[in-house]
């Protein structure tokens, strides 16, 4: 039995229906610029299909988490959830055909990429006995299929993109139809717009858009300029569920909102100018503060390190033997003051400004390179002692402030670290300690190995997850960071300055 749904009215008053049963074997794209109804135009699809169809809905923005109340979708938070977790929760969506929508709202892009990937990803390696119907909604496709490059890492972006290829590309043989919106068609891989063959395309006002636009709908370059004039909830319908003509149509009404609701205006207070200085400044009556960083015992440090100890994943399979390798016994050495000139050497390595961004086996390779051109042994200083040095020259401490005994309980909790977060616990550590202004995004970064000041950001949320740092911010938005283990704190600093304040 065929089922169609009525996604709104044509122009002649007629009703503009959807075939239902067409569209799980064709795929749909939806292009429109913010404002054009896009969100409202997968709604009352979403709506109108539920009750004949699983669905699943990845959500960058938390807008249509209120289908909850009303359809009976269960909210994911992604943020709360591993992504093998994550792949293990798309495995039972569809063995027990709940429809979700999957919220990552609460993550920055990159986390958001590599976790709606691995969504799809446990969508799509299910076994065939589950196999059902599904739809598909990604919303803001540009940001999980883009065309080109960004800041995020490579990883991210040829995992998030394999996994719209394969949505798109493979899914309709494992049941998945997808239907994907963005803002840009310029920004979205054309391997995967290609794949859809129904379009709605609303309104749209840059030339390369609509230029696309008008492609994809087989129209003449200078038809494009309609796209320009479509009212807020217009589309032009196109495809084998929809038209088979170039079809203008107006999106129905809708029985749920998106949580941010449409923007309108709203008469500001009459609040004096003196009175509105004391409202911004000072803390309300019933205004939840930051717990401030405490200076804690002994054993709140120790207990610390217990759970980091607990919580260390495993090495990974053969990194023993490497570095059983590496560190074997060498031949005697010259008689040389071992530790200068093994300082001197690792300045020579760091020396190089892209040094810091390559893997540490890449540098530590680097380093032993040198120390044969000095004629030093350089294994006298292992890959564990290598480390814990680079880290510190990573945070930008010289040899002697990182020998300090005041940083006895600093090095023992950085060393229970993941080798991506120890430069940066020391980095904060060391401006904690001296209470100098917060590093910026871009120092963290560059602390991390990365060019990417955006990349800070998530590394913080996790950081501070695991009780290790206490972000707060003072009045005028300068962010202070506490280090709870060792009971220090940094002074205000602007998280936004540039690389030229990079240490």
């Amino acid at each position: 039995m065929s089922v169609a749904i009525e996604m709104g009215k044509t122009q002649g008053g007629q009703p503009a229906t959807l075939d239902l049963e067409e569209l799980l074997a064709t795929r749909l794209l939806v292009q429109g610029n913010s404002g054009s109804g896009k969100s409202h135009l997968l709604r009352r699809l979403i709506e109108q299909s539920a009750q004949w169809v699983q669905q699943v809905v990845i959500d960058p923005e938390g807008d249509f988490v209120t289908l909850a109340d009303a359809y009976g979708h269960v909210v994911v938070d992604a943020a709360a959830h591993t992504e093998a977790a994550l792949q293990q929760v798309a495995a039972r969506v569809r063995q027990h055909r709940v429809s979700v929508v999957v919220n990552l709202e609460n993550l920055e892009t990159e986390r958001q990429m590599r976790h709606a990937a691995a969504f799809l990803g446990g969508l799509f390696d299910v076994d065939r006995d589950y196999w059902f119907p599904m739809l598909v909604v990604v919303d803001e496709a540009q940001l999980f299929a883009p065309a080109a490059a960004g800041e995020v890492s490579d990883e991210a972006r040829k995992a998030s993109l394999g996994a719209m290829t394969n949505l798109m590309c493979r899914g309709r043989k494992r049941g998945l139809a997808g239907i994907i919106a963005t803002q840009r068609l310029a920004k979205l891989a054309k391997n995967v717009a290609a794949e859809a063959s129904n379009f709605l395309m609303g309104r749209t006002f840059l030339d390369i858009d609509m230029a696309r636009a008008a492609d994809l709908l087989g129209m003449e370059r200078r038809q494009a300029e309609m796209f320009r004039d479509l009212a807020r909830g217009h589309f032009v319908a196109l495809g084998p569920a929809l038209s088979r003509r170039p079809l203008p149509l107006r999106i129905g009404d809708v029985e749920t909102n998106g949580r941010a609701g449409n923007a309108c205006l709203l008469p500001l207070p009459a609040t004096q100018p003196e009175d509105a200085r004391g409202l911004i400044l000072t803390a309300g009556a019933n205004e939840p503060a930051r717990a401030p960083a405490i200076r804690p015992t002994p054993a709140d440090t120790a207990q610390l390190l217990a759970q980091l100890a607990a919580s260390k994943p495993p090495p990974p399979p053969g990194q023993a033997l490497v570095e059983a390798a590496l560190s074997a016994p060498p031949p005697p050495p010259r008689p040389v003051p071992a530790k200068v000139e093994l300082d001197v050497v690792l300045r020579e390595v760091l020396s190089d400004p892209d040094a810091l961004f390559r893997s540490v086996a890449q540098i530590y390779q680097d380093f032993l390179v040198r120390c044969r051109q000095h004629g030093i042994n350089g294994r006298t200083l292992d890959m564990g002692g290598f480390r814990r040095r680079l880290a510190s020259a990573r945070a930008g401490l010289d040899s002697d402030a990182a020998a300090g005994p005041e940083w006895d309980n600093a090095q023992a909790v950085a060393e229970a670290l993941t080798e991506d977060i120890q430069p940066v616990f020391l980095l904060l550590a060391r401006a904690a300690h001296d209470r100098a202004p917060c590093p910026s995004n871009a120092q963290i970064a560059r602390a991390r190995g990365s060019r990417s000041p955006r990349r800070a950001l998530g590394l913080l949320e996790h950081m501070e997850a695991r009780g290790l740092i206490a972000v707060s911010a003072d009045a005028w938005g300068a962010r202070v960071i506490g280090i709870p283990a060792l009971g220090w704190q940094t002074a205000p600093g602007n998280p936004d300055s540039g690389d030229e304040d990079t240490p």
